[in-house]
């Protein structure tokens, strides 16, 4: 999961009136957005095989940030590290909703639901952000409203194998839980005070959420089940490539598509992410592609087109 949303209504910055051409760089980032953040869904899959959830969650976000804040200190100067202390409340607020809550959940329902579905689940969260809009006194479209409600429809049809038992209700109602923190995290951040740099507003939220997430994993006492010598190579290098790839990789890219791309383009992460993350659940851990999950996937991602396609020419 990425760590911000572009149906938030947020300005993308100043180079905003100067995309109109898009280069093959952009083509490029879009691409390392599509299929890094799509296949993260399969590398927490792979992770929580033979490690436990939160720990492996917390170590990944804390690396990640750490890494990111030495990036930015060589990028920008350590200055560009310098925050206020309502800054660092807000981004730790953000990294807990976000990668805690939002990602955390993920993490912990995939030991028992398939990552195909999680990420269709997951794809929901632009419905959720518009709820919240919708609460605050914002209002959307009516088209907007109407992808919703179908989206809800997608969602319910999502539900049914843990509703009969195919896979845990529980993990399923995890992910929903999931999206709508991450949809809280996404709608509140533009509303707080966080560092200019968003690389630096970023890598707090790591630190703070990671150091959540070990907090959590310690209080359900996995560290007591924890046996280095049982944890696979193959969930090693999926970690590995989680907080490099898709920790730093990803959301850099991400990062500079905001600046160097249309909006609509960049929003089509939201809808392509899900698609990925389910093709290589099925190729890779064979995960059963059932009636529900296609046509319930299909429901919600068209459901997300249409938000998208439709806040973005506001």
């Amino acid at each position: 999961m990425s760590t911000s949303t572009p149906v938030d209504g947020r300005a993308a910055g100043p180079a905003a009136t100067a995309r109109a051409r898009i280069t093959g760089a952009v083509w490029a980032a879009l691409a390392v957005v599509y299929v890094v953040w799509g296949s993260t869904y399969l590398g927490i899959r792979i992770v929580v095989e033979t490690m436990p959830p939160f720990l492996s969650a917390g170590a990944r976000f804390i690396t990640a940030g750490l890494l990111l804040s030495a990036v930015v200190a060589l990028r920008y100067g350590p200055a560009a590290l310098r925050a206020t202390r309502a800054q660092l409340g807000s981004a730790a607020l953000v990294g807990l909703l976000l990668v805690l809550g939002g990602n955390g959940l993920v993490v912990l329902a995939e030991t028992s639901v398939p990552s195909g579905l999680a990420a269709l689940l997951v794809a929901a969260v632009p419905m959720w952000v518009v709820v919240l809009r919708a609460g605050s006194g914002d209002r959307p479209p009516l088209r907007t409203l109407a992808g919703v409600l179908v989206g809800l429809t997608g969602l319910a049809v999502l539900t049914s194998p843990g509703l009969s038992g195919e896979v845990r209700l529980s993990g399923v109602l995890l992910v929903v839980a999931a999206s709508v923190l991450w949809s809280v995290g996404s709608f509140s951040a533009p509303r707080l005070k966080l560092p200019a740099n968003p690389f630096t507003g970023s890598a707090y939220q790591m630190f703070a959420g990671g150091i959540g997430a070990v907090a959590v994993g310690l209080l359900r006492g996995e560290q007591g089940g924890l046996d280095p010598a049982a944890i696979s190579t193959a969930s090693w290098l999926a970690l590995g490539y989680l907080t490099v790839v898709g920790s730093l990789v990803g959301f850099t890219a991400y990062v500079w598509l905001l600046q160097a791309a249309p909006l609509s383009l960049v929003s089509t992460y939201a809808y392509v992410n899900p698609v990925v993350a389910v093709a290589l659940g099925a190729l890779v851990l064979d995960e059963a592609l059932t009636w529900p999950i296609l046509v319930g996937g299909a429901i919600v991602v068209a459901a997300v087109g249409v938000i998208v396609s439709t806040e973005r020419k506001k």
